[in-house]
């Protein structure tokens, strides 16, 4: 909703700015050419301001301004444009969703993303710089992006599951392995807080960010900087697939229950039965995974 809002807002600008009268056509191509945007989400926001009344639909003929640009300052209950920041957040999960639809070309301008998104030129070079900071895409030589291939099917979101559960279980059997109270007591925390009704109104990053959080956690209490490095690279790329995964939160309950295991051995030094609930917790997520394999094509 925050692309739509957006554009819905530039909309409502250009048509103060050029004073337009009721009944003015209101057509999405040159909108979109005005606006320097794709059709898509001009048609998207032209349908936003149907609901609200400002504009009428009139079948095989398009859009049709039902007030002019004076009346638009009484207009109730439109949407508020959001903060840029949820405008790049809402803008970076429908890219990823694009991509792994096949809809998106692998390789795409700045100026193409621009366009579809309906963003501006700083919160376009925001969202590059985030995507390109977690590892599935980089600029190319001399023009335009590239999106990598690595993190775009199921399969790749399970291999990094089986790459985890090689190390992660055995960082917390390392020599130097030491966890904090703090630390335990903040991971603890946290899982309270899906429980107690976060699993259902946390955001899909607020979601990632919190198991990213408890896993990276245990493993730099390994001191081994070698593990630490590699769970975060993982980390960092397994974001484009596992928050598709989270249209199905049925499961997340049992994860709050294992992650809370598992802190409770470690708090009392039973590093090897950790390491072990650890590793059922990994297994039983892959299980999860593959039955909902459907959900990640």
């Amino acid at each position: 909703m925050s692309l739509q809002t957006n554009t819905v807002n530039k909309i409502l600008e250009l048509i103060k700015e050029e004073r337009l009268p009721e009944g003015a056509h209101l057509t999405a191509q040159k909108l979109a050419d005005r606006l320097r945007l794709s059709r898509s989400p001009v048609n998207d926001a032209l349908g936003i301001l149907e609901q609200h009344g400002v504009v009428t639909r009139k079948p095989n003929r398009g859009y049709f301004l039902s007030r002019d640009f004076e009346a638009l300052a009484d207009t109730p209950a439109l949407p508020r444009p959001p903060a840029a920041d949820d405008i790049v957040t809402q803008s970076y999960f429908k890219l990823a969703d694009d991509l792994l639809r096949g809809e998106l070309p692998m390789q795409c301008s700045e100026a193409q993303l621009r366009a579809r998104y309906a963003l501006t030129l700083a919160q376009t070079q925001a969202l590059l710089a985030r995507v390109s900071q977690e590892g599935w895409a980089h600029r190319r030589p001399g023009y335009g992006w590239e999106f990598s291939s690595m993190m775009t099917t199921p399969d790749s979101l399970l291999q990094s599951y089986r790459l985890r559960l090689v190390l992660e279980p055995a960082a917390l059997l390392e020599p130097t392995f030491r966890i904090e109270k703090s630390v335990l007591a903040r991971c603890r925390a946290a899982e309270q807080h899906l429980l107690d009704g976060g699993i259902a109104t946390d955001t899909a990053d607020q979601l990632h960010e919190r198991g990213v959080r408890f896993h990276e956690s245990l493993v730099e209490a390994s001191g081994n900087p070698f593990f630490i490095d590699t769970i975060k690279r993982v980390n960092r790329v397994r974001r484009l697939l596992s928050y598709r995964s989270m249209q199905d939160r049925s499961r997340y309950r049992q994860h709050c229950d294992q992650h809370l295991a598992i802190l409770d051995l470690l708090e009392r030094e039973r590093n090897e039965d950790a390491a072990a609930a650890l590793s059922e917790h990994l297994r039983s997520t892959l299980d999860n995974l593959a039955r909902i394999r459907g959900i990640l094509t």
